[in-house]
């Protein structure tokens, strides 16, 4: 099968030419999600519009395929609407580096789910460290003189403490990381959890079933400290998930799909969060007297 070349981009080796869909693949174990949500309906209405205006970042594997490096949402986006090629850069990547450069234009996005977020960086951190040879991510580039972790945290905006929580975080099993991403479960008692062997992670998730409650920080760290002394059962798990968390009653949760549907897609957390109060307030002063 043939490349159609489109036009130059960059410098006269690096090129946009049209590939077709059956010969691209999803980059290995990619941890972003490709959901149709509205930003993936917005993205799909700008496609039908314009076109695909950025090319996928592809590099070519040893099959004949080309594996995706950047661009799978609208890779996804265009098959929908019954693309049968799509423009493409094609690079030649080592595995490290295609790793880092997939991780890095996905953390662009503005709504990531903390599990593709853990996995992301632990994906990088695991890239980064192979690249410069370091077993650990307390050993320092001399080059920089930093290390990895502290590398990712500024490259990604977090601190190397966060960053290291979030690649704990990935040690979850699949039932516990989706109570974190449905927003049911917080992300510091989620980090806590992440010490507990496989099995009584799956106790942790029929007690949260039989007590209907998830554990706070507090009581996640309890849990944790009963599994270091080889006491946590499922009825210690429950007993602490059942008591009564302090102003549990007067707290109101709202799940992030409940709320996107009422504002821009470009809107952050923060954003959404001053709106709202600002909402309520402009409501207290029209209704109370």
């Amino acid at each position: 099968m043939s490349l159609t070349e489109k036009t130059d981009i960059r410098d006269s080796d690096e090129k946009v030419v049209e590939i077709e869909m059956e010969r691209l693949r999803n980059f290995t174990n990619h941890p972003f999600k490709i959901i149709g949500d509205s930003q993936m309906i917005e993205l799909q209405d700008s496609i039908k519009k314009y076109g695909v205006l950025n090319p996928l970042i592809v590099r070519p594997r040893k099959e004949g395929y080309y594996e995706i490096i950047s661009g799978h949402r609208r890779k996804y986006a265009a098959e929908r609407l019954g693309y049968k090629k799509i423009p493409v850069i094609i690079r030649m990547m080592q595995d490290d580096e295609a790793v880092v450069t997939m991780v890095d234009s996905n953390l662009q996005r503005e709504q990531i789910t903390p599990s593709e977020k853990a996995y992301a960086y632990k994906m990088k951190y695991d890239a980064i460290k192979k690249k410069a040879g370091r077993k650990n991510c307390g050993q320092v580039d001399h080059n920089t003189g930093k290390r990895s972790i502290d590398v990712i945290g500024e490259l990604c905006g977090d601190s190397a403490k966060q960053v290291q929580r979030y690649i704990k975080m990935t040690e979850l099993i699949p039932a516990l990381l989706d109570k974190v991403d449905d927003g049911s479960m917080g992300f510091t008692p989620a980090v806590q959890l992440s010490y507990l062997k496989k099995k009584e992670q799956q106790e942790i998730i029929d007690a949260m079933e039989a007590t209907q409650c998830t554990p706070s920080l507090s009581q996640a760290i309890r849990i944790k400290k009963l599994s270091e002394a080889g006491k946590l059962t499922e009825s210690e798990a429950e007993g602490i998930l059942g008591e009564i968390k302090q102003k549990e009653a007067d707290r109101v949760v709202f799940k992030n799909e409940q709320l996107y549907r009422f504002f821009p897609s470009t809107y952050t957390s923060e954003q959404m969060r001053r709106e709202i109060l600002e909402i309520l307030k402009s409501w207290r002063n029209s209704n109370w007297i």
